[in-house]
């Protein structure tokens, strides 16, 4: 039987309890755990962190919170922070409103390769559905299951996930609710990029920064899957500025930036 790497499943979240103790649970429902979860907090309020004290009296495994002061949307911040500290050699990200598939854990894992990161796709719960999630704390789904859509996306066939070849170009289809990297990649790419501003482009960006030193990105097709819990989209006012830097780093093929992880560690 193949030794797997061990892993950090990192996740940002702020001010929506419901949503991470969902989240939590579905770890806890992990057919192969991972070896460490840090919840990266942007500024939650109080009853966030009561939330993480509760299951951290119960978890198999270390839960890590690490919070900063609300000072509006500093994901790539906090995120740098958590995977600074990280113990681990493989980086599992999701977002803090996701709930796992039970083979999720083990899906990015079987597929983890030197040289590569792995981006995955997310089924979408639907916002009538929402009274009935929370009030019923479900976090298992299949194919035929009420309030979602995408549901060819729930179908898990991992021997088809290999399939598909790894591609040497950033892919339209990637989602920072969904991906794995090796630690000492994110490193030599010094992170999530601090200089952009609001919500947006902060994964793919530094996926683009990867491809910059060579990695190849393989995706998770019918295997890594994860449902993403409806919410109103956040502003996307600065949009436009974290695009160009996007577009800066592929045009110019940067491999690192001035304000990234190298602060933390």
């Amino acid at each position: 039987m193949r030794q797997f790497s061990k892993c950090s499943l990192v996740t940002p979240t702020y001010n929506w309890p419901e949503a991470l103790n969902l989240l939590l649970k579905s770890v806890l429902n992990q057919t192969h755990l991972p070896d460490e979860v840090i919840i990266a907090d942007d500024g939650s309020t109080e009853e966030t962190t009561k939330l993480i004290k509760t299951f951290q009296d119960k978890f198999p495994i270390p839960l890590i919170h690490i919070k900063h002061e609300d000072k509006g949307n500093r994901k790539p911040r906090i995120m740098n922070k958590a995977i600074a500290k990280a113990r681990h050699d493989y980086i599992i990200e999701i977002d803090g409103d996701i709930i796992m598939h039970p083979e999720f854990i083990k899906d990015h894992l079987r597929f983890a390769k030197k040289g590569q990161y792995l981006y995955g796709s997310r089924v979408n719960i639907q916002k009538e559905f929402l009274p009935d999630l929370f009030s019923k704390e479900k976090i298992t789904f299949n194919y035929f299951s009420k309030g979602i859509k995408k549901r060819g996306r729930t179908l898990h066939l991992p021997l088809l996930t290999r399939l598909y070849k790894p591609v040497e170009k950033r892919s339209r289809k990637l989602r920072g609710c969904n991906m794995s990297f090796w630690r000492e990649d994110f490193v030599k790419v010094n992170g999530f990029n601090e200089e952009l501003v609001g919500w947006g482009i902060d994964d793919s960006e530094m996926i683009q920064r990867l491809h910059n030193i060579g990695l190849v990105g393989k995706r998770l097709k019918f295997a890594g899957i994860v449902y993403h819990i409806y919410h109103k989209e956040q502003s996307k006012s600065h949009i436009e500025v974290n695009l160009e830097i996007e577009r800066q780093a592929e045009r110019e093929e940067l491999k690192t930036i001035k304000k990234g992880v190298s602060q933390f560690l």
